[in-house]
């Protein structure tokens, strides 16, 4: 007889039902073998499922674009075919939950997090999402959809308090968790780290309870972001489900002996523990007794997905002729990004690939090396470049090195985090000390440079000789999702060809929030004058020039902004010198948001490539020698400058924030608002991006039979492909109100389609419009209104950008409800 979740329910002690509402351990909660239940497990996403290893190493995964790649291709289906993906990569790990997608807006350009977001307008990133949502649930894996809300920068961000008023909230930053419910069904929703309007996001029961349940109908579960619960009875009172990781520390025991103190009713813990048993149920985790295994599934399906997808969202920003690549040239291959693949940002997304293919491995596929040449002119590296060795690491107790050795086990690099339990499961992370011995042989005689930044206490001794100190003063810095100090440097001389001793010396600390123990030390030798004028020397021997630089995930990564969008270290310097030696120069860039290009007119094409996944390499190729189409569209405005944007303000109130609170003083003019209602032009706008083809738009029409009774519209227009080879383009439609009773934007993307043809080919375009797509948020009267007056539509093929326009007016007032 199969058992109702009420009849589980009835069957359980309070323990067991409180039991549900936090982790086992890292991924997982407890079964609860009496009753049968098994354990549901959750794996870190969005752009792949790494499993339940820890941030490195672990089970091979496949890594997928990042969030503003697939957001900058404006794909529905893409996102949706994604999301089944996904889900076959979710369960191969054995997982029954993927924490993904991540939707927070990009209002900061210098946000660490803005690469694994979709975009700045609330909209393209909702339409995105339920359709990722959508691919990923329909395999039966939950998405858990994060982070709510006002996630929007990585400074302070486990106790800063986002102030956002209501208005701004509903109409930009809880617009993609909505859709999501409303519109796609996500089973999971994750809080965020931060305060909003000064209650943490765990524990705030305006946005749980009241907007996410009561008003969206929201009937799944909300779990806190790691170690993102503080307190016990007003984080399940608030509607916060599920405390994660486990084992607990807010919830266990504490919890029982709040609800026997009337802090927190029964009915509240069964109603938290309901939650999670549904989820269960649909998942397939309920009764889910399986011993639990993760498999690396390098499937060919999904290789060429990947690939399509990467090419899809690589942005043409310029291109004066040089682009496609039509024939065999002497191409030079040039930058740090060039031997390199850049395929994913830094943090909790990042997972150990099946494989990496960079730019030059690329090009060398699709047209062989023997017309390429390469220099790397300058390096990108927020770090010193890791060391790569083989790492003897003796653990013992204690934070001291005192004692016998607990445990042995080796490290291939100079990197890892330690979670919960370490030494094979025989220590804490919290409460060890490690020694670790290799050695490190210089390629060439000269100075080199030693970093190390960690979390908790490190010492490395080169060869005896301490080098790099980050234990006698460490100081809490911006690594390690804020955990860890920043990279303290030190130079040694090393003999080339003669192996040099490393000795690192670890000792765990007191942690702030999240329970992390890590380390990263690097050794490098800096590159100079000489190399730059190496590359350009290159470049001047080319028929054409490729520079690949950008970012990489050291500087674009969870835990920490962006300093400035410059180019890091001398890749500006590099860029013009080789433009002084070859006039058809394209720069290939690799980052996850803007960058400053005081280059721009210097050079004859630029790409913005993202980081695109395993098959990086082999999209950008793709794009850059004709095989595939730059398909990819601006998901964010890209500045001039950094003062440009919409966050930047001489006030520190509004961005990076201070005193603990961070204000939104900007309300709904984020993004390419901003730049409208301020009047600055952008270096290249939303929605913007060039074809290897063209486009012709005819025969606009609107239908607004039905505006004035029910607030519908629609727009139709027909698309030509009138070049000579198969293409796509974008087109949006904005809505501009005339004469509004409260302060708006100029205009606001309301509707988009992407429409692929082939040469030769037209296509009729409609898009819809409903009274939503018309209205403001009224917090007076709790509403959306769709206020009388006179509205302009705007279809272009970007925000400044319009190819038609015509208007609609309506007398009468619609009032919505949230």
């Amino acid at each position: 007889m199969t058992r109702t979740i009420d009849d589980l329910l009835d069957a359980m002690t309070l323990e067991e039902q409180v039991s549900l509402l936090s982790g086992e351990d890292f991924w997982s909660l407890p079964a609860i073998e009496r009753l049968g239940i098994g354990k549901l497990r959750v794996s870190d996403g969005p752009n792949g499922a790494r499993g339940g290893g820890g941030l490195l190493g672990g089970v091979k995964a496949t890594a997928f674009p990042v969030g503003i790649g697939l957001g900058a291709s404006w794909n529905v289906e893409l996102l949706q075919e994604v999301g089944v993906a996904l889900a076959g990569e979710t369960k191969s790990k054995g997982a029954h939950m993927l924490l993904a997608p991540t939707v927070n807006i990009q209002r900061a350009v210098t946000n660490g997090r803005n690469f694994e977001c979709y975009s700045e307008d609330p909209l393209l990133t909702a339409e995105l999402a339920a359709a990722y949502i959508t691919g990923l649930q329909s395999q039966g894996i939950s998405a858990t959809i994060k982070h709510f809300a006002g996630n929007e920068s990585e400074i302070e961000r486990t106790t800063m308090s986002s102030v956002i008023d209501e208005r701004s909230l509903r109409e930009v930053y809880l617009i993609p968790f909505e859709w999501s419910v409303k519109k796609a069904g996500t089973k999971g929703v994750m809080t965020a780290y931060n305060k909003v309007n000064g209650a943490y996001a765990s524990e705030h029961n305006w946005l749980i309870n009241d907007v996410l349940r009561g008003e969206w109908g929201f009937d799944g579960l909300v779990m806190s972001d790691w170690f993102g619960s503080h307190s016990t009875a007003p984080t399940v009172n608030a509607g916060l489900d599920l405390e994660m990781p486990g084992p607990s520390r807010d919830r266990g025991q504490k919890l029982v002996a709040a609800v026997e103190a009337g802090e927190v009713s029964r009915d509240t813990v069964r109603a938290r523990a309901s939650a999670v048993l549904s989820v269960m149920e649909w998942t397939g985790a309920l009764y889910d007794n399986r011993p639990h295994e993760e498999r690396a599934d390098d499937r060919p399906e999904n290789r060429a997905l990947i690939r399509r997808a990467g090419a899809e969202g690589t942005v043409l920003l310029k291109n004066n002729g040089v682009l496609p690549i039509k024939s065999v040239q002497r191409i030079a291959v040039i930058g740090p990004n060039a031997k390199v693949a850049q395929i994913m940002g830094g943090g909790s997304s990042q997972l150990n690939p099946h494989y990496r293919v960079s730019p030059w491995d690329g090009l060398v596929e699709a047209v062989g090396s023997d017309n390429l040449s390469f220099a790397p002119g300058c390096t990108n590296d927020r770090f010193q470049p890791l060391l790569r060795t083989d790492l003897k690491v003796e653990f013992f107790a204690g934070r001291h090195l005192a004692g016998d050795v607990v445990h042995v086990e080796t490290l291939e690099a100079a990197e890892t985090f330690w979670l919960g339990m370490v030494a094979g499961g025989k220590l804490p992370a919290l409460d060890f000390s490690a020694r670790l011995t290799g050695s490190f042989t210089a390629d060439k005689s000269g100075t080199y440079q030693v970093g190390i930044a960690s979390a908790g206490l490190a010492k490395v001794y080169v060869n005896g000789k301490l080098i790099a100190d980050a234990w006698t003063n460490w100081t809490q810095g911006r690594t390690f999702f804020e955990e860890g100090c920043d990279e303290v440097v030190g130079s040694v001389d090393l003999e080339a060809g003669r192996p040099a001793e490393v000795v690192i010396e670890f000792a765990s600390k007191d942690h702030a929030t999240l329970g992390v123990a890590a380390f990263r030390a690097g050794i490098g030798l800096p590159m100079g004058d000489a190399d730059i004028a190496e590359a350009a020397s290159l470049a001047a021997e080319a028929d054409v020039a490729l520079v690949f630089v950008g970012r990489n995930g050291e500087w674009d990564t969870e835990g920490s902004d962006l300093p400035q969008i410059e180019l890091p270290g001398r890749q500006n310097e590099l860029v013009n010198a080789v433009a002084r030696a070859n006039r058809n120069v394209v720069v290939v860039l690799q980052t996850g948001g803007p960058v400053e290009m005081p280059w721009l007119d210097e050079v004859a094409g630029i790409v913005e490539a993202w980081y695109p996944g395993q098959e990086a390499g082999n999209a950008i190729a793709d794009v850059l020698l004709g095989k595939a189409e730059p398909g990819g569209r601006l998901p964010q405005s890209f500045p001039v400058r950094w003062s440009d944007n919409p966050a930047s303000s001489q006030d520190p109130k509004i961005y990076p924030g201070i005193d603990g609170e961070v204000e939104y003083r900007e309300g709904v003019f984020v993004g390419y608002r901003h730049y409208d209602q301020h009047g600055i032009k952008p270096l290249f706008p939303f929605g913007f991006g060039l074809s290897y083809t063209s486009f012709a738009f005819d025969a606009f029409s609107i239908d607004d039979s039905a505006f004035e009774t029910d607030g519908t519209v629609s727009v139709s227009l027909d698309i030509s492909n009138s070049g000579t080879r198969a293409g796509s383009t974008v087109v949006q439609l904005y809505v501009a109100p005339q004469n509004a009773p409260v302060k708006r934007p100029a205009k606001e993307l309301k509707a988009f389609a992407k429409v692929p043809l082939a040469a030769g080919k037209k296509q009729r375009v409609t898009m819809s419009l409903d009274a939503r797509a018309f209205a403001y948020f009224d917090v007076d009267r709790q509403r959306w209104i769709a206020a009388p007056d006179t509205y302009r539509l705007l279809v272009g093929t970007d925000a400044m950008t319009t190819v038609f326009s015509g208007s609609v007016t309506r007398s009468v007032e619609i009032e919505l409800r949230p």
